[in-house]
């Protein structure tokens, strides 16, 4: 199907797919803007232009699920804003690609990449896309993810979704570009557009980022509103930055971080809100820095990540760090089962709600939905089914014992995995590899992880950086920053120091 608009495709096809576009910075853009050499709407159309000749043509990436028709609209509002002399921050007429999970007041859809929500648009912006556009950012588009955020099978394949078919990962196209923010991790790593959203409950912003080349930030959940996001657990999900540097991930989070009266979670962030997190970024934070290298449970899957994990511990204590190895997570794997109850229970309850205030889509419930992919088998599960919605729906309230017990430990025994180790060696920040390089895609039998970091910070609800630490055999790795509640700051500092002080990022080569 093709979601390009007439005047949007005409445009991209007379559009020069600018060399300055790929791998260009916010401040570059800016600079670029500030001098007269670039506006918004020739950023915005390149950006077009190099959508249409690769996502869809060429290498087919399929990470664009929709181009926003008012894009270019919204750019020229921009340039002349910036010509009268307003230039409301950084983001001021920088392109940017919503995961397709977060709502948008039309003419785009939100369908989270299922043909059940494929319809009307979502009634108004998410939280986090007014603050987008208040931030002067261009919403350029939708990207692809894996369906439902990927909480619908357990036997899924990760970028895959009924209305958008399968993201392919830019550095090895028949490999898979993990995680259910796929799409915004291929778009933002091929250069389609400067930075990206995406969301995460366990895994779905910083694993995408690690197989593709990005900084990647998870944030502490209440840090950035999750009201107008399709969701999965209010205890766990959150919105945050992918971009292709930590400078440009900081820009993004200073803009979306914000205390919503919509979303409960986001009361405790006040107090913790920084201005700018921009203003973390010192080349030399690592300086006398303590940094727990923890490795039980997060190393030995994969021999090439351990060996680049073993490169870069060398590289903190070169960059100044001081090093406690090891360092672990305490109580890692001991709350897995309970993490899984808590996103079941908290997944009826919590679509349930969502789907209630949408309108003009056939599903009103999470069982709507189960209903909907039964009677649409041939479409909608072509390769996987729908395992984790039906157990999800068999769950009752939660007031149900079982579901207070399940969270209770969980959190407490993830709480203090961070905190304790944290303290007892007066730590920093925890550093652990992000993931493995990126697997063959295979719908047959599902995702082949080998194994992550994630967790520990998402069932806390702490925050979580990843940034390139190199790659094996073309394919890029992650290194994750793990901090208590609120430390954004002081991880984008160090993440920002590793990433000045090594330097791996490296653009997929895409014709």
């Amino acid at each position: 199907m093709n979601f390009f608009p007439a005047l949007l495709l005409a445009a991209a096809t007379a559009a020069r797919a600018a060399a300055p576009l790929v791998e260009a910075s916010v401040e570059q853009l800016q600079q670029s803007m500030s001098t007269g050499s670039a506006t918004s709407q020739s950023i915005t159309r390149d950006s077009i232009a190099r959508i249409r000749r690769l996502d869809r043509a060429g290498p087919a990436i399929h990470s664009v699920l929709e181009v926003n028709p008012e894009a270019m609209a919204s750019a020229r509002a921009m340039d002349a804003q910036r010509k009268a002399g307003k230039v409301r921050g950084p983001l001021h007429g920088i392109p940017v690609l919503l995961k397709d999970n977060i709502d948008t007041a039309g003419p785009m859809l939100t369908t989270a990449g299922s043909l059940a929500l494929v319809g009307a648009p979502a009634p108004q912006d998410a939280f986090i896309v007014k603050r987008l556009r208040d931030a002067g950012a261009v919403i350029l588009g939708k990207t692809n993810l894996s369906e439902w955020a990927n909480i619908r099978s357990s036997k899924s394949s990760s970028g895959w979704s009924a209305r958008g078919g399968q993201t392919r990962n830019p550095y090895a196209l028949e490999r898979n570009p993990c995680g259910s923010s796929s799409g915004t991790g291929a778009a933002v790593a091929a250069s389609f557009a400067v930075v990206g959203i995406g969301t995460e409950t366990d895994g779905s912003i910083v694993c995408p980022s690690s197989t593709q080349g990005l900084v990647g930030i998870k944030p502490t959940v209440g840090l950035v509103s999750r009201s107008g996001i399709v969701p999965i657990s209010h205890s766990q999900d959150t919105a945050g930055p992918m971009a292709r540097s930590v400078a440009d991930a900081a820009a993004v989070l200073t803009a979306i971080a914000g205390v919503d009266p919509q979303d409960a979670a986001t009361l405790a962030a006040q107090g913790h809100i920084e201005s700018d997190y921009r203003t973390f970024l010192k080349a030399d934070a690592l300086k006398g820095a303590r940094i727990g290298i923890a490795r039980k449970r997060v190393t030995g899957y994969s021999p090439h990540t351990d060996r680049l994990y073993e490169q870069a511990i060398a590289d903190l204590k070169r960059l100044g760090a001081e090093v406690v190895d090891p360092a672990d997570f305490g109580s890692m794997g001991e709350y897995d089962d309970d993490e899984l109850e808590v996103l079941l229970y908290e997944l009826k309850a919590d679509m349930d709600a969502y789907l209630a205030r949408r309108t003009g889509v056939p599903v009103k419930s999470l069982q709507d939905v189960i209903a909907f992919n039964e009677q649409n088998k041939e479409r909608e599960m072509p390769w996987f089914g729908q395992d984790l919605f039906v157990r999800a729906q068999a769950k009752g309230p939660l007031t149900d014992e079982a579901y207070v017990r399940a969270a209770e430990k969980a959190r407490r025994l993830a709480r203090a995995g961070i905190d304790e180790v944290m303290a007892q060696h007066r730590l920093d920040a925890i550093v652990a590899p992000t993931g493995s390089p990126a697997w063959l895609t295979d719908h047959i039998n599902g995702d082949s992880f080998q194994g992550s970091s994630s967790s520990p910070a998402a069932v806390a609800g702490y925050p979580t950086i990843t940034v390139p630490m190199g790659q094996a055999h073309g394919l890029p790795v992650g290194l994750s920053f793990v901090g208590t509640a609120w430390s954004e700051g002081k991880l984008l500092g160090l993440a920002y120091a590793y990433e000045q002080g090594t330097r791996h990022r490296r653009p997929p080569r895409l014709k």
